[in-house]
């Protein structure tokens, strides 16, 4: 009797036990099912966000220079968002670093009716490089270069130099194709103008000049001071009398960048005697050069620069000289 009633008691204690145990576990069920559906939730948000993404078309770095630039001419204060004004380093010898914000300058350079024509804009991994036209009361003719970090510009060099021409041959310096083509034959036009750049006008070896330019298409020149035939190019840089220098002395490469066929390439070298900037525009086709644009800028004595940066540094990743 004893016994009876003492595991009768027991099970009278136990019950409210196990009623407790299943409610614990019916609340971990639930819980365990609310985080679960939110990991199902965060996953379907994000594979709708990366489809969204990929369905919408991206704005290419070009045009956000093209939209940068044009800034200037409209005023536009989306147009400096662009650039990442904490991170951008300024190479232009000119213009200081910091003090007023792009969208103050846009918005004050706007109200001088300044005129900004993007004549060619290409891309190469993250630079951007950019063929201008300017008329800030004189009109400049400019190369302009933007590394990118994802979507904002974080760095720029330039070379302008004064609008001339049109030159003996009636082009002037930013006439011609514009449109990039054979994308595919990018790196192999970059490898071609390197080898001209180094081989030629650095190494000044005019002998190997058929090997670059075709005596048969010639060469359209845009050059200011130049003319479509190859044997004008030929004397422009044609070895000095001795104890002379050239008039015109390429010296070190810093950059080739290029879409397609057209390639750009960042020289220093001397200018009539003068420490100066060659941006160079090359359009290639079938295997030859056929086609230049430049700008020459006299690169300003250390002691009159604006930031402390220099005119080529970080372009300088495997610059190449003749020594």
């Amino acid at each position: 009797f004893f016994l009876c009633a003492s595991m009768s008691s027991l099970l009278s204690m136990a019950a409210p036990v196990t009623a407790m145990l299943v409610v614990a576990r019916s609340i971990q069920g639930v819980i365990r099912r609310f985080y679960m559906g939110r990991r199902v939730v965060r996953c379907l948000q994000a594979d709708a966000a990366k489809k969204e993404r990929e369905s919408s078309p991206q704005i290419a770095r070009k045009d956000l220079i093209r939209k940068l630039l044009k800034g200037i001419e409209t005023g536009d204060s989306e147009a400096a968002s662009v650039v990442s004004e904490e991170k951008y380093i300024q190479h232009n010898p000119q213009t200081r670093e910091g003090g007023e914000g792009l969208a103050a300058l846009f918005k004050r350079l706007s109200k001088t009716n300044p005129r900004v024509n993007i004549v060619r804009a290409y891309e190469d991994g993250d630079f951007v490089f950019a063929h201008t036209e300017y008329d800030f009361s004189t009109r400049n003719i400019g190369f302009e270069i933007f590394r990118f970090e994802g979507n904002v510009a974080v760095e720029h060099w330039d070379n302008i130099q004064p609008r001339q021409g049109p030159n003996a041959s009636g082009r002037s310096m930013v006439d011609g194709p514009t449109e990039s083509k054979d994308i595919d034959l990018t790196e192999t036009n970059k490898k071609l103008v390197r080898s001209f750049v180094m081989e030629v006008l650095i190494g000044r070896s005019q002998e190997n000049l058929h090997l670059y330019l075709s005596e048969k298409r010639g060469l359209l020149q845009h050059s200011p001071e130049m003319i479509d035939r190859i044997a004008a190019f030929r004397s422009r840089f044609h070895e000095a009398p001795l104890g002379k220098r050239q008039a015109v002395q390429y010296d070190h490469l810093h950059r080739v960048l290029a879409e397609g066929n057209f390639v750009l390439t960042v020289c220093e070298g001397i200018g009539d005697g003068v420490h100066t900037s060659f941006f160079d525009l090359y359009r290639v086709d079938n295997g030859s050069i056929v086609e230049h644009w430049d700008t020459v800028e006299a690169v300003p004595p250390r002691s009159s620069w604006k930031n402390e940066n220099g005119k080529f540094l970080g372009l300088k990743l495997g610059a190449e000289s003749k020594d």
